[in-house]
């Protein structure tokens, strides 16, 4: 095939992937569009009902649950009684204010739904405001909110670190969203269960350390510990030559907790304890939390002297960023079935 050849056949196929994703885009916005619209007519027409009834006190509560059964036996899942209440509150927050509305049908309903919370009118503006131009993910736009970023910007001017999605990714995010699914009454694909996620991300971790060729030597897999009375299983265990020491691989797949940081720096310290030869340096625990918004990474090493590890062990050890970025690369590459 000759240059010229090669060089049109690119531009062919670059052009229909480009009507492919003009197209997906419409989709998207039609598609969100006209649910956030559905979802404040129904809470709309939810506070209309209830006006008319308010001279019995449980009026509300009934329709609702009513509305609920109704509802799902016709058009399946999403429209729970908790769900209706969400309609109601997110008519209620901008029945008079046209100006946010317009803006809500430009995000999701999982954005939304955190925004609406928000009690502060000026703050709720500013976080619709920001998610769309911005393009926040809702995991971003969560963060946000939880670490008043709002209030910051209006103490200090503090811009912070905006994460941004390309639109390829957003694409991608709307598509796995559940309420997308349960709005179109469509059955949302099959997922790996955890203890599938779970095996799968311990073996990429295997895999990749082993490659990392900064001297991990696999030790064994649900390695285990044990004192007079308890045993304990650690997910992986290395021996790296070239610091003298092991290192310990905890997976959770959920959010981090205080007690998984305990248990991860009781392994350590059992480790030291029962297993490490004298002359070697102290054991080095990692603790990976995978759930469906976040992944984070915490080692746990040499009594907190974070200075000492820096110097000595980070150079031979993958850094937080580089396992987080494997994590999530593997989750995805999960998620797809590959």
């Amino acid at each position: 095939m000759n240059n010229k050849i090669e060089k049109n056949s690119y531009r062919f196929i670059a052009d229909v992937k480009k009507i492919l994703e003009e197209a997906r885009k419409v989709s998207y916005q039609a598609v969100n569009t006209a649910m956030v619209q559905a979802y404040w007519l129904i809470g709309k027409r939810i506070v209309e009902e209830e006006q008319a009834g308010k001279e019995r006190a449980d009026y509300g509560k009934y329709i609702l649950k009513t509305l609920s059964k109704e509802l799902t036996q016709e058009f399946g899942k999403g429209f729970s009684y908790a769900n209706l209440r969400n309609f109601r509150q997110f008519y209620l927050v901008y029945a008079k204010d046209p100006k946010c509305y317009t803006l809500c049908s430009k995000l999701t309903w999982s954005h939304n739904r955190l925004v609406m919370r928000v009690e502060d009118s000026d703050a709720r503006r500013y976080y619709l405001k920001e998610a769309y131009e911005q393009k926040w993910s809702v995991r971003t736009l969560e963060r946000n909110i939880n670490t008043f970023y709002y209030q910051r910007v209006l103490a200090n001017n503090d811009t912070g670190i905006v994460h941004t999605k390309n639109d390829q990714q957003q694409l991608r995010d709307f598509i796995k969203d559940p309420y997308v699914f349960e709005f179109l009454n469509l059955e949302q694909p099959k997922k790996f269960n955890e203890s599938d996620i779970e095996s799968a991300l311990i073996s990429y971790l295997e895999k990749f350390l082993m490659e990392l060729g900064k001297g991990f030597s696999f030790v064994g897999r649900q390695y285990r510990i044990s004192t007079e009375t308890d045993h304990f299983y650690i997910d992986l265990v290395f021996y790296n030559y070239l610091l003298k020491c092991f290192v310990l691989i905890d997976l959770k797949t959920g959010k981090l907790q205080h007690q998984d940081i305990g248990q991860m720096d009781m392994y350590r310290r059992m480790f030291d304890d029962l297993v490490k030869p004298e002359e070697d340096n102290s054991t080095v625990g990692i603790l990976l939390c995978s759930d469906k918004s976040e992944t984070v990474v915490k080692y746990s090493v040499l009594n907190d002297n974070h200075q000492l590890f820096a110097a000595k062990y980070l150079p031979y050890m993958p850094t937080e960023e580089e396992l987080i970025a494997e994590i999530e690369r593997n989750k995805l590459m999960l998620e797809r079935g590959e």
